[in-house]
């Protein structure tokens, strides 16, 4: 696990090695342990690596690597975890090795079997900057589900790219900006999706693509269209599934397993994260089953009623037999961790469970140097409790009830809070700011196309943006796409593609990313590998779905290593009590960001709107934590990085 960054411009201009220096020292969180830089003065191209060392921790293992011919050069964040089978393959066709890396590995498949036929060989997560020097391009490619993040874009007469945003703006052609599209989608997901990024100019490469350079033709403000060379849809087919339930659970069960086992090799002390849900339960009680000692698990709590998962990780803990360390999270702790959130995440992210991440990837980091974690299980295995619940919703909107709604959605919005008032005794005691907001999301739903518009708008915070100070447009990102022509999804498997393709790189993804590297921690997602997605994205909808609740060939693996009713109850996920914090020991941060000498600073929000939603919240009647945490990440981050 490491991070890399690089530029490519003719005019190298004065000290190019002290400016990848500099780039590099930005993310030297991502690789504490070691640093090398790589100029190409005549093609004006740098590349500087930082190296968090797993495996082959000798000098054999620094970066950036160049191929045993010299052709290739390398920069890789990330761990393939079949590099053992691979290199055995590639040693019988006469390769051989100076060490023991997967990033030699690599390289060695690149120039044996070339990059289009080798990405879909490397099992694992990844970034990576690849500098052909016969070819002379510059290729930078990314991991089948976007575990590994990579940017890139021109900057004035200069290509930057690198693992994160402040290792761009450590150039000294940095410009910056904000897009304001990309804001408009913050304020809609409280992230923002690939392939956009805060910045103008400045782009996101999506999951399982790669974007070529040549080195010779690039003109400055061209950005090539990124190829894909690996198709999720693909995976979709359930001529492959199992004949029985029972079978599936079998196979997933040992394919579960096995990677497991492949994902457990390090050279580093290693660990997991336990929430105590299906999903982290499934992993640890795999690992246990394979290690030869009690391996390490760590989990986090609240004192908050409702918020708290760490009683039910540490049961699932003693019946396992880990050794189970747990941190309880103060408001004081949230308190002291929110002021780092912009240096943390690089652009403005505003899923709160972000502050309970990085606050356990910290504690881990004290034990162990790699977790593997239990993300994925949910968009898999069908786990969101609002796939049922939104596919419900669509069929019933030919109802009485949802052709009511629909028809008060429509009403005049000067006129609708005080007749609702008047004809609905449960909205009564609600502010008029209260009504308008869910006839807002109300009437967007109404108006949606079909069952994709209908989720994507049932996802949403801000469904219209009144918040606005002027016209924003959207711009084309993973939830609006089509779902490709002949690809048989529809029903919830069209909504599990959705979130696959956008929610978990986009969201989970960064989440963990960012909070464990900024610990200098490896995490690693056995469920993401790309024969468990394959396995599992064939499972009939029945194998997953019963009564509403997801996951059901997951949780018959589980429930033969642990009890059925340590680990069977409501879905809670990783939710902190940002409503209640802000309204208490948040609230003069808060504060302190709406106030004009800070909000005017930009010029895309309406300071009036969001104050009468602050104002709102603080009485405690409404939660509108979730539209406000958005706006006071843009803000925090506009404060301390100034666009």
């Amino acid at each position: 696990m490491c991070g890399f960054a690089g530029f490519v411009n003719r005019d190298v201009g004065r000290a190019p090695e002290a400016t990848l220096e500099g780039m590099g020292a930005a993310i030297a969180h991502r690789g504490p342990d070691d640093s090398g830089i790589w100029l190409k003065a005549d093609l004006g191209l740098g590349l500087v690596h930082r190296r968090l060392a797993i495996q082959d921790l000798s000098p054999a293992g620094a970066q950036p690597m160049a191929s045993a011919s010299g052709r290739f050069v390398i920069a890789f964040n990330g761990e393939i975890y079949n590099f053992r089978q691979l290199r055995a393959e590639l040693e019988k066709e006469g390769c051989t090795f100076r060490g023991h890396s997967d990033t030699e590995v690599m390289l060695h498949a690149i120039e044996r079997w070339g990059l289009e036929e080798s990405l879909p060989k490397f099992s694992g997560m990844f970034a990576f900057a690849l500098v052909d020097l016969k070819s002379r391009d510059l290729i930078l490619a990314r991991d089948r589900m976007g575990e590994k993040p990579l940017y890139y874009g021109w900057q004035g007469n200069t290509l930057l790219f690198g693992s994160e945003l402040k290792a761009l703006r450590a150039h000294p052609a940095w410009q910056g900006g904000v897009e304001p599209g990309a804001l408009a989608l913050l304020l809609r997901h409280n992230v923002i999706p690939a392939p956009i990024s805060i910045h103008k100019g400045i782009l996101k490469l999506p999951p399982a693509s790669l974007v070529r350079f040549p080195l010779d033709g690039s003109s400055p403000g061209m950005l090539p269209e990124p190829q894909r060379y690996w198709c999720l849809e693909d995976c979709f087919t359930e001529s492959r599934a199992p004949e029985s339930f029972e079978a599936a659970s079998d196979q997933l069960e040992a394919l579960l397993g096995n990677v497991i086992e492949d994902q457990m090799v390090s050279d580093v002390p290693l660990g997991a994260f336990l929430s105590g849900g299906i999903d982290s339960s499934t992993v640890v009680a795999l690992m246990q089953a394979r290690a030869s000692q009690n391996v390490r698990t760590f989990s986090i709590g609240f004192d908050e009623p409702g918020f708290n998962e760490a009683e039910h990780a540490a049961e699932v803990a003693r019946h396992l037999g880990t050794e189970h360390t747990e941190l309880y999270v103060t408001p004081d702790d949230a308190l002291n961790l929110v002021p780092r959130l912009p240096d943390l995440y690089d652009e403005p992210f505003a899923d709160s469970s972000q502050l309970p991440t990085f606050l356990v990837s910290q504690m881990t980091r004290k034990h162990v140097t790699v977790a593997l974690s239990g993300d994925g299980g949910d968009e898999l295995f069908c786990g969101y409790t609002r796939y049922p619940s939104v596919y419900n919703r669509w069929r019933s909107r030919s109802k009485p009830a949802g052709v009511a709604r629909r028809w008060v959605s429509r009403l005049p919005e000067a006129a609708t809070a005080q007749a609702i008032r008047a004809l609905v005794p449960s909205q009564r005691g609600r502010s008029t700011l209260a009504i308008r907001h869910r006839l807002k999301a109300e009437r967007a739903l109404a108006s949606a196309a079909d069952l994709s518009d209908f989720y994507r708008q049932s996802v949403s915070f801000w469904n219209e943006p009144e918040c606005f100070r002027r016209d924003v447009q959207e711009p084309t990102y993973g939830l609006t796409q089509a779902i490709p022509r002949g690809v048989p999804l529809d029903g919830l498997k069209a909504l599990m593609w959705r979130d696959l393709n956008w929610y978990l790189p986009d969201d989970i993804l960064v989440k963990v990313d960012r909070a464990a590297m900024a610990c200098s921690l490896e995490t690693r997602i056995p469920m993401l590998d790309p024969k468990v997605v394959s396995f599992a994205l064939s499972l009939p909808l029945s194998y997953n779905l019963n009564g509403g609740v997801g996951k059901q060939v997951l949780r018959s693996v589980l429930y033969r290593h642990v009890p059925k009713a340590l680990v069977d109850r409501p879905k809670q996920g990783f939710a902190v009590p940002v409503g209640q914090w802000l309204r208490g020991p948040l609230r003069p941060w808060a504060e302190a960001l709406l106030q004009p000498s800070v909000f005017d600073k930009q010029d895309y929000l309406d300071r009036s709107v969001v104050n009468a939603y602050w104002q709102e919240h603080l009485k405690g009647r409404e939660d509108y934590s979730a539209e406000l945490w958005g706006i006071l990440m843009f803000l925090a981050w506009l404060e301390r990085t100034g666009g």
